[in-house]
């Protein structure tokens, strides 16, 4: 019987395939081949990694492939870090006397405290899913059904009709759109333009023209990132900066064809939230807990890392756990963690490491989960997924892109960044709660009658995290992030602060690959010698 013969008469799974060599695996991005080609040298090789969050348990994942003995060390009670979903029994208490929450939601209901989307161009997290049986499901973040509702003073209300009252994105969009193709035709017919702006009226219609053409600085239009990257030349881990697709001539669009109604289509802004995006099944959560099903002899749980040495042969690391220290060594370190964690080791790590650590900024981002009794955004409002964004402190409204028409249901009822999230993360619960549903009520009536419970977060604030992500501006990209990317002594770096994705998962796992192939090649150079 041929190998063909027996899968054609057979119902032998795709696991059983692999384990009797009669298929390879799908690779994995850039190590569908060992940096060094050879998949033995790990063996043997102890490396330490600090941190079980999607980088820390991708590096592992792909370094036992390769032989290695990794441990890894979490501080926290569970794996993920800021892949974190919070459901009914979620607990936590944050830093600066925070009180102590306990999560009430019903069966089935959560918000994603952390990551939460998955574009449909990262494709290595999409192989993670993929290859680990994570099942995806559509996440609406582009709906325009939801609202816009812009908060003025009642003094300045009178010259802005559309104040202080919520409106359709749809009608807001296609509105503008409609009057800036109406003013451009008559620009096209000089006589036509006798109905004079202010100079006011002008830079209003020049900042949305603008950011609606991402006009540059000579209010020329040069290209985007909306447009997304060249084949193989996406944002990535190390130097990996992307290079952009170059724009078409007008000519070139204007004869195509695609400007037939059955053509247009307008696209998110911002590259990473262009349709189509994607999300686990029953919370984001469902990675982290896919790959920590895959390495659980590995991890440490509750072992806050308070030590990281260097030695002559390698490295050695201290922990605690339960209240006393322990000591690890081995050859390899992989530190995860994310910076304003790193900067509170004891450690000999090298002046530029420790000063990345001090001067790369976190961002302040907060979160609440607000459980209603019935889905009345859906009920009500027609409104299924999508964002309603204002410019209240609550910032966004997200509704959730499971469920649908269920009982119950939990909206985000805000997503706030920077000084708001510091404002808002600073107060004490119960006050985040009554300004959730304050604010909130504004665009949605329903909360007062509808609202049960909350559960919210500062991620500023929450244990092991220092902030939402990394957020570098050119300067600091320049003067901190090349130190981050190189070992130093025996001691790699990974995590969505070094590479260009930082904020997104793809950001951790593009980092773990660039991370296991540098300690592989470096191994192979050993055995060479």
């Amino acid at each position: 019987m041929t190998r063909r013969d027996f899968i054609n008469s057979t119902s032998a799974s795709y696991a059983s395939l692999l384990a009797w060599g009669m298929l390879q695996p799908a690779p994995a991005s850039a190590l569908s081949l060992p940096a060094n080609g050879k998949t033995g040298d790990g063996k043997g090789r102890k490396v330490i990694i600090l941190g079980a969050g999607l980088a820390g348990m991708a590096t592992a994942y792909e370094l036992g492939k390769l032989g290695y003995e990794c441990t890894i060390l979490e501080a926290r009670s569970r794996s993920g870090g800021r892949v974190w979903t919070v459901r009914g029994g979620t607990k936590e208490t944050e830093l600066g006397g925070g009180t102590n929450q306990t999560c009430q939601f019903g069966e089935g209901l959560y918000f994603n405290g952390g990551a939460a989307r998955i574009p449909h161009h990262h494709q290595l997290t999409l192989h993670y899913c993929r290859e680990l049986d994570v099942p995806l499901q559509i996440f609406n973040g582009n709906n325009e059904a939801a609202y816009l509702y812009n908060e003025r003073s009642t003094s300045a209300t009178g010259t802005d009709a559309l104040a202080n009252r919520r409106l359709r994105i749809k009608e807001y969009h296609n509105d503008m759109r409609g009057y800036t193709a109406e003013l451009l035709t008559k620009a096209l017919d000089q006589s036509a333009l006798d109905q004079q702006l202010t100079k006011e009226d002008v830079e209003k219609l020049v900042d949305f023209l603008k950011n609606e053409g991402d006009l540059n600085t000579a209010h020329l239009y040069k290209g985007t990132n909306r447009r997304g990257y060249k084949t193989k030349a996406e944002p990535g881990a190390g130097t990996t900066l992307g290079s952009q697709t170059d724009p078409f001539g007008l000519t070139d669009l204007l004869r195509s064809g695609f400007m037939q109604p059955v053509f247009y289509n307008v696209g998110d802004y911002i590259y990473e939230q262009q349709t189509t995006l994607l999300q686990p099944v029953g919370g984001m959560d469902a990675i982290p807990k896919a790959l920590e099903k895959k390495l659980s002899d590995k991890i440490i749980f509750n072992a806050p890392v308070s030590e990281l040495r260097k030695t002559e042969n390698g490295v050695r690391v201290v922990y605690q756990k339960d209240g006393k220290p322990v000591e690890l060594t081995g050859e390899f370190c992989v530190c995860t963690l994310p910076l304003p964690m790193l900067k509170n080791l004891e450690s000999d790590l090298s002046g530029t490491i420790k000063r990345a650590a001090d001067f790369v900024p976190y961002i302040k981002t907060g979160k609440i989960g607000l459980q209603f009794k019935r889905r009345f955004w859906e009920e009500d409002d027609w409104i299924y997924g999508g964002i309603s964004r204002t410019n209240m402190d609550i910032n966004q409204i997200w509704y959730p892109s499971f469920g649908f028409q269920g009982k119950k249901g939990v909206l985000i009822g805000y997503y706030n960044f920077y000084s708001r999230a510091e404002a808002v993360g600073a107060l004490p619960v119960a006050e985040r709660e009554k300004l959730a549903l304050t604010q909130g009520v504004k665009i949605h009536p329903q909360y007062p009658a509808e609202f049960e419970n909350s559960f919210s977060l500062a991620w500023h604030r929450v244990p092991y995290s220092g902030g939402g992500w990394a957020t570098y501006d050119d300067a600091t990209r320049k003067k901190y992030y090349p130190s981050l990317l190189e070992p130093d002594g025996n001691i790699y770096f990974a995590g969505e602060h070094t590479t260009y994705l930082t904020a997104w998962m793809a950001g951790a796992f593009t980092s773990a690959h660039r991370t296991v192939e540098a300690i592989h090649a470096r191994v192979g150079e050993y055995t060479k010698k």
